[in-house]
C-alpha cells in the first residue's frame, strides 16, 4: 500500500534563496530561475499527492471500508475462491439459464452491471416499476452471479430476474412478500430461484392464522421442476437456534452453509438439526436431505456495493449466490436437466444428488456433518458427475 508519508521527495526540495540577497541582474534572474523550479516542483508534488491518495483510497477496504475499486485483497480473495471452488476449471458462463434472485432489489448503475441486461423486474415492497436497490445486500449478491467487470460474476451470462421482497431500512420482509416473490419467479418460468435470506421457522409445520409462507412458495417451485437454493442463516456459533434458517430448511431446497478463507466450516454458519425436535416440530432427516448440503465460501467475499464501489462481506447469503451460479453451469453444460417450470421434483431430486456426489468433505468426514453440510462446492466435479447419468 502507497501511505501518504512514503513521499519522501518531500525532503529534497531546493532551499529557497530570499531576493534581497541579490543586486545584479544576474541575482534577479538565478531568484527568477528558483521560483520557476519551486512551482515545477509544486505542480509535480501536487500531481503525486493526486496519484498516491488515489492509490491510497484504492486500497483500503479490509477494514469495512468501501473503495473506487477493488483492492487487491478483494482480487486476490476472488482468485484463490475461484481456485477452491473450481471455477477456475470450467470456461462455461450460464448462457440459456434462468435465474431469479429474491432480495432487496438491484442497483444497475454500478460498474460491473453495465452490460447487464435485466430479464425481469417486480417491486413488492414500493412497487416500482424500475428496478432499484435501496439497501445494496441485493446488488451485492447479483454481482456474485453476474458482474463482468473488476469483479467476475459465476454465470454473467444467465437471464436474470430480480424481485425485491426486502425493505430498504434494515433488509427485512415478511414472509408472506417474500411467498409472493417466489411465486412471481415461478410465473417466469425461470430453473433456478435464488434466495440470500431466511428467517426462523413456525413452531408448528401449519399456521392456520397466517398467511402463505415461503416454505409453502418453494415447495410449489420445486414440485414444477425448479431448483431453489437458499440460505442457512447466520446465527452459528453461541447464538445458534439449533437449525437452518427458513425456507432452507425445507426437505427439498438447497440449504448452503459457509467456509471460511482456508475452506473450513465458517463459524457463524448456522448448524443444521438432522435428528428432529419436539419444539419447534423438526422431523428427522435422511440423505440427502440432510441441512445444510452443502458448503461455498462465506468469508472476506468480494462483492460490488450499491455505491458503485466494492468492498468484502461475510455471510451465507454470498455462500448461497455461489451454488445458485454452479447451478446454471450445471443446466447450461447440461439442459438436459432443465425444466424450466415445466417438470416436477424429480428434476430437483437429480440435482441435489449430483451435488451430493461431487463435493468435497472436510478432511476426515464420513458422510454428512451438521455444520459442512455434504462437503464443499466443486463445480467442475458437479458437471462431470452429471456426465454419469
Amino acid at each position: 500500500m502507497i501511505e501518504m508519508d512514503d513521499l519522501s521527495d518531500l525532503q529534497f526540495l531546493p532551499p529557497i534563496v530570499p531576493v534581497e540577497q541579490y543586486e545584479t541582474e544576474d541575482a534577479v534572474l538565478i531568484a527568477d530561475n528558483l521560483k520557476n523550479v519551486r512551482i515545477i516542483v509544486s505542480i509535480g508534488l501536487a500531481i503525486m499527492l493526486t496519484v498516491s491518495l488515489y492509490w491510497a483510497i484504492s486500497f483500503v477496504s479490509d477494514g469495512g471500508f468501501t473503495s473506487v475499486r477493488p483492492s487487491n485483497t478483494a482480487l486476490e480473495y476472488q482468485e484463490s475462491y475461484s481456485e477452491m471452488i473450481q471455477f477456475n476449471q470450467v470456461s462455461l458462463d450460464g448462457e440459456g439459464v434462468s435465474v431469479c434472485i429474491v432480495d432487496s432489489g438491484i442497483n444497475l448503475s454500478h460498474p460491473d452491471l453495465e452490460k447487464l441486461e435485466l430479464s425481469g423486474w417486480s417491486d413488492f415492497i414500493n412497487q416500482e416499476s424500475e428496478p432499484y436497490d435501496d439497501n445494496g445486500h441485493g446488488t451485492s449478491m447479483a454481482g456474485i452471479l453476474v458482474a463482468d467487470g473488476w469483479m467476475e460474476g459465476i454465470a454473467p451470462k444467465v437471464d436474470l430476474f430480480v424481485a425485491k421482497a426486502l425493505d430498504g431500512v434494515n433488509g427485512q420482509g415478511s414472509d408472506e412478500v417474500v411467498a409472493q416473490a417466489i411465486d412471481w419467479c415461478v410465473a417466469q418460468n425461470v430453473n433456478i430461484i435464488s434466495l440470500s435470506l431466511g428467517g426462523a421457522p413456525g413452531i408448528l409445520p401449519f399456521n392456520p392464522f397466517s398467511g402463505r409462507d415461503s416454505g409453502d412458495a418453494a415447495n410449489d417451485a420445486i414440485n414444477q421442476g425448479i431448483v431453489v437454493v437458499a440460505a442457512a442463516g447466520n446465527d452459528g456459533g453461541a447464538d445458534d437456534d439449533g437449525d437452518v434458517a427458513h425456507p432452507s430448511s425445507e426437505q427439498l431446497v438447497i440449504s448452503v452453509g459457509g467456509v471460511n478463507t482456508n475452506g473450513n466450516h465458517w463459524e457463524g454458519s448456522s448448524i443444521g438439526d438432522n435428528n428432529g425436535n419436539l419444539f419447534p416440530i423438526i422431523l428427522p432427516r435422511q440423505d440427502p436431505n440432510k441441512k445444510p448440503e452443502i458448503v461455498a465460501p462465506a468469508e472476506m467475499v468480494p462483492v460490488i456495493n450499491n455505491q458503485e464501489s466494492w468492498s468484502l462481506v461475510d455471510g451465507t447469503s454470498a455462500a448461497t449466490v455461489f451454488v445458485t451460479g454452479a447451478i446454471a453451469l450445471l443446466l447450461e453444460e447440461h439442459p438436459e436437466l432443465s425444466s424450466s417450470g415445466q417438470g416436477d421434483s424429480n428434476t430437483v431430486v437429480q440435482i441435489k444428488q449430483l451435488i451430493v456426489n461431487s463435493v468435497k468433505p472436510s478432511d476426515g468426514q464420513e458422510g454428512h456433518d451438521d455444520n459442512y453440510g455434504y462437503g464443499l462446492l466443486q463445480i467442475k466435479d458437479l458437471i462431470i458427475a452429471a456426465e454419469s447419468i
